[in-house]
Protein backbone atom coordinates (compact mmCIF):
# COMPACT_ATOMS: atom_id res chain seq x y z
CA UNK A 1 0.00 0.00 0.00
CA UNK A 2 1.36 3.24 -0.82
CA UNK A 3 1.98 6.23 1.48
CA UNK A 4 -1.06 8.13 0.31
CA UNK A 5 -3.40 5.17 0.83
CA UNK A 6 -2.29 4.75 4.00
CA UNK A 7 -2.37 8.12 5.10
CA UNK A 8 -5.83 8.09 3.15
CA UNK A 9 -7.21 5.35 4.91
CA UNK A 10 -5.59 7.12 8.55
CA UNK A 11 -8.01 9.82 7.81
CA UNK A 12 -10.98 8.03 6.96
CA UNK A 13 -10.38 5.70 10.34
CA UNK A 14 -10.13 8.83 12.33
CA UNK A 15 -13.50 10.14 10.36
CA UNK A 16 -15.42 7.16 11.12
CA UNK A 17 -14.31 6.91 14.67
CA UNK A 18 -15.51 10.65 14.89
CA UNK A 19 -18.65 9.87 13.17
CA UNK A 20 -19.65 7.26 15.87
CA UNK A 21 -18.67 9.64 18.82
CA UNK A 22 -20.70 12.25 16.80
CA UNK A 23 -24.02 9.79 16.60
CA UNK A 24 -23.32 8.95 20.62
CA UNK A 25 -23.21 12.92 21.73
CA UNK A 26 -26.14 13.63 19.46
CA UNK A 27 -28.05 10.91 21.09
CA UNK A 28 -27.08 12.00 24.59
CA UNK A 29 -27.41 15.57 23.99
CA UNK A 30 -30.79 15.22 22.08
CA UNK A 31 -29.82 16.66 19.02
CA UNK A 32 -32.07 15.24 16.20
CA UNK A 33 -30.25 17.62 13.26
CA UNK A 34 -26.69 16.31 14.57
CA UNK A 35 -28.01 12.90 14.24
CA UNK A 36 -29.89 12.67 11.04
CA UNK A 37 -26.48 13.87 9.94
CA UNK A 38 -24.73 11.37 10.56
CA UNK A 39 -27.16 8.58 8.60
CA UNK A 40 -28.03 8.06 4.94
CA UNK A 41 -31.01 9.09 4.07
CA UNK A 42 -31.62 5.02 3.23
CA UNK A 43 -30.01 3.67 6.75
CA UNK A 44 -31.23 0.61 8.08
CA UNK A 45 -31.08 0.62 12.08
CA UNK A 46 -31.82 -2.34 13.45
CA UNK A 47 -31.59 -2.14 17.18
CA UNK A 48 -32.67 -4.58 19.68
CA UNK A 49 -36.05 -4.30 20.88
CA UNK A 50 -36.91 -2.22 18.60
CA UNK A 51 -38.77 -2.61 15.01
CA UNK A 52 -36.68 -2.18 12.13
CA UNK A 53 -36.18 1.00 10.56
CA UNK A 54 -35.52 1.54 6.64
CA UNK A 55 -34.84 5.09 6.79
CA UNK A 56 -33.61 7.58 8.98
CA UNK A 57 -36.80 9.71 9.41
CA UNK A 58 -38.74 6.77 10.49
CA UNK A 59 -36.25 5.86 12.98
CA UNK A 60 -35.55 9.65 14.35
CA UNK A 61 -39.71 9.46 14.53
CA UNK A 62 -39.19 7.25 17.09
CA UNK A 63 -36.19 8.24 18.64
CA UNK A 64 -38.05 12.41 19.22
CA UNK A 65 -40.98 11.00 20.69
CA UNK A 66 -39.40 7.85 22.89
CA UNK A 67 -36.09 9.71 24.08
CA UNK A 68 -36.51 13.82 23.83
CA UNK A 69 -39.28 13.62 26.06
CA UNK A 70 -39.09 15.81 29.30
CA UNK A 71 -37.65 13.68 32.23
CA UNK A 72 -35.39 11.43 30.20
CA UNK A 73 -31.53 11.63 30.33
CA UNK A 74 -28.82 9.13 28.68
CA UNK A 75 -25.85 8.28 28.50
CA UNK A 76 -24.26 6.40 25.39
CA UNK A 77 -20.53 5.58 25.94
CA UNK A 78 -18.86 3.46 22.90
CA UNK A 79 -15.45 2.07 23.49
CA UNK A 80 -13.49 -0.85 21.61
CA UNK A 81 -14.11 0.62 18.30
CA UNK A 82 -13.22 -1.64 15.45
CA UNK A 83 -12.97 -0.17 11.88
CA UNK A 84 -12.29 -2.36 9.22
CA UNK A 85 -12.13 -1.12 5.18
CA UNK A 86 -14.42 -3.42 2.91
CA UNK A 87 -12.72 -1.03 -0.19
CA UNK A 88 -12.30 3.04 -0.76
CA UNK A 89 -15.90 3.82 0.42
CA UNK A 90 -17.61 1.25 2.73
CA UNK A 91 -16.64 -0.15 6.00
CA UNK A 92 -17.49 -1.84 8.73
CA UNK A 93 -17.60 -1.38 12.83
CA UNK A 94 -17.83 -2.98 15.48
CA UNK A 95 -18.29 -0.54 18.91
CA UNK A 96 -19.18 -1.71 22.81
CA UNK A 97 -21.85 0.23 24.30
CA UNK A 98 -22.24 1.16 27.81
CA UNK A 99 -26.18 2.98 28.35
CA UNK A 100 -27.22 4.30 31.22
CA UNK A 101 -31.03 6.03 31.57
CA UNK A 102 -32.64 8.23 34.02
CA UNK A 103 -36.85 8.35 33.23
CA UNK A 104 -38.38 10.42 35.69
CA UNK A 105 -42.02 9.29 34.74
CA UNK A 106 -41.02 6.06 34.91
CA UNK A 107 -38.98 6.45 38.42
CA UNK A 108 -36.43 4.08 36.42
CA UNK A 109 -32.87 3.67 36.07
CA UNK A 110 -31.53 1.23 33.34
CA UNK A 111 -27.87 0.63 32.39
CA UNK A 112 -27.47 -1.98 29.57
CA UNK A 113 -24.21 -3.14 28.18
CA UNK A 114 -24.52 -3.42 23.87
CA UNK A 115 -22.46 -3.93 21.13
CA UNK A 116 -22.80 -2.37 17.80
CA UNK A 117 -22.47 -3.67 14.38
CA UNK A 118 -22.47 -0.98 11.88
CA UNK A 119 -21.73 -0.22 7.88
CA UNK A 120 -20.45 2.65 6.82
CA UNK A 121 -20.31 4.69 3.29
CA UNK A 122 -18.53 7.57 2.29
CA UNK A 123 -21.07 9.92 0.10
CA UNK A 124 -19.88 11.48 -3.22
CA UNK A 125 -19.09 14.28 -0.96
CA UNK A 126 -16.25 12.46 0.53
CA UNK A 127 -18.33 12.31 4.09
CA UNK A 128 -18.60 9.38 6.20
CA UNK A 129 -21.76 8.64 7.04
CA UNK A 130 -23.73 5.60 8.87
CA UNK A 131 -25.40 3.21 6.23
CA UNK A 132 -26.29 0.56 8.29
CA UNK A 133 -26.12 0.01 12.69
CA UNK A 134 -27.68 -2.78 14.72
CA UNK A 135 -27.14 -3.40 18.34
CA UNK A 136 -27.65 -6.34 20.22
CA UNK A 137 -28.03 -5.86 24.33
CA UNK A 138 -25.63 -8.10 25.86
CA UNK A 139 -26.73 -7.19 30.07
CA UNK A 140 -28.89 -5.35 32.02
CA UNK A 141 -29.93 -3.78 35.15
CA UNK A 142 -33.03 -2.21 35.67
CA UNK A 143 -33.80 -0.15 38.91
CA UNK A 144 -36.83 1.18 40.04
CA UNK A 145 -36.82 4.11 42.16
CA UNK A 146 -39.74 4.82 45.62
CA UNK A 147 -40.93 8.06 46.59
CA UNK A 148 -38.38 8.33 49.98
CA UNK A 149 -35.67 7.50 46.74
CA UNK A 150 -34.58 3.95 47.19
CA UNK A 151 -33.58 2.41 44.19
CA UNK A 152 -35.23 -1.41 43.65
CA UNK A 153 -33.21 -4.01 41.02
CA UNK A 154 -36.21 -5.01 39.25
CA UNK A 155 -34.24 -7.07 36.48
CA UNK A 156 -30.54 -8.04 35.73
CA UNK A 157 -28.30 -9.80 33.96
CA UNK A 158 -29.84 -10.39 30.31
CA UNK A 159 -32.12 -8.13 28.76
CA UNK A 160 -35.28 -9.44 26.44
CA UNK A 161 -38.48 -7.42 25.12
CA UNK A 162 -39.03 -4.23 24.82
CA UNK A 163 -36.47 -1.37 25.54
CA UNK A 164 -36.90 -0.84 29.66
CA UNK A 165 -37.53 -3.63 30.56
Amino acid sequence: MEMEDRLQRLEDDRAIRDLKASYLRAADTKDVEAMRACFTADAMIAFDGFPVFTDREAFLSVYRDMACAPGIFDIHHGANGVVVFDGDGRATGRWSLLFHNINLAARSLTQMGVEYDDVYIRGTEGRWRIAETRSRRLSALVQRVDDSGRATVTAMGEMTGDFGG
